[in-house]
């Protein structure tokens, strides 16, 4: 397992009856976890005292209780510094077992001895292109939510970023990749992370289990002639990492060579010394 063990502004303290309890700096927050589905004792003081609990309603949706948590507040991941804006439907805006794949990415970028062109796809609030940027690649930043990109770029800006050179993109990821095949531009690198089902602007449908071997078909297209990595990450619950791995064998290997290594991503658990897992990863790499 891939665990984000070098975190210091985030630390899952505990979890477990379908809740984890976390620290983003100063504050503690309980949100749900479909994996947590342990009955380990309460002990930790943070479970009864919080800084805001995110309850699911048996009607469907949920909301934020007890919330004495400000608006927003930033945290820190080596350089890197995120805006963490506890939304209504229980995310912050920050995955942070994705941090052990931003040190894949930069370890890469910072190897590959010449420039590199990474391509983010579904890239959300941008942590994986402001690794990629901080680490010295440009990066073309897609997601077809207006706000997110907003967000990614406001991460740039408080990570000293904001001149980095960076494309920002609001766009539906598969068009914007055709368009850029017929382009005739190339990547270095690409990034994915998937939703198991959503909507881009103009209400096109987006169902992992149907879509993503023929996106991944799609997005190799774009890739340079000496490519360095290609990143697909799911937190779709039930998604083996073996499966990730075949399809990068399939699509990517067969035609580029190299080779594919895939695991779970995880976080470690303070209270107990062992790992919740959080999705899975596949890394190809020449």
């Amino acid at each position: 397992m891939w665990a984000a063990n070098r975190w210091k502004d985030y630390e899952l303290l505990d979890c477990g009856l379908g809740e984890k309890l976390e620290r983003w700096g100063d504050h503690l927050l309980v949100r749900p976890d479909p994996q947590a589905i342990w009955n380990t004792p309460r002990t930790h003081p943070g479970w009864k005292k919080n800084a805001g609990r995110y309850s699911r309603s048996s009607t469907g949706g949920g909301a934020w209780k007890n919330r004495s948590m400000p608006q927003r507040w930033t945290v820190s991941y080596g350089p890197l510094t995120f805006n963490v804006k506890p939304m209504s439907f229980k995310h912050t805006g920050i995955f942070p077992e994705q941090a052990a794949n931003w040190d894949f990415l930069q370890e890469q970028i910072q190897n590959a001895g010449r420039p590199v062109h990474v391509l983010n796809l579904f890239a959300y609030t941008g942590g994986a292109t402001i690794a990629c940027a901080a680490a010295g690649a440009s990066v073309c930043h897609v997601d077809a939510a207006k706000g997110m990109v907003q967000w990614a770029r406001e991460n740039a800006k408080s990570s000293g970023l904001e001149h980095a050179p960076i494309r920002w993109i609001v766009d539906d990821c598969a068009k914007f990749v055709e368009r850029e095949i017929r382009r005739g531009r190339k990547y270095d690198g690409v990034i994915m992370d998937p939703p198991s089902y959503g909507r881009g602007p103009s209400g096109e449908v987006w169902k992992l289990e149907e879509n993503l071997y023929p996106f991944v078909e799609l997005v190799s297209g774009v890739l340079s002639d000496n490519p360095l990595f290609f990143l697909i990450s799911s937190y779709t619950t039930g998604l083996a990492p073996s499966v990730l791995t075949y399809i990068l064998e399939t699509v990517i290997s067969k035609k580029r060579g190299g080779h594919t290594v895939s695991d779970e991503l995880g976080l470690p658990v303070t209270e107990s010394g062992l790992i919740l897992p959080c999705g899975a990863a596949g890394r190809w790499t020449r």
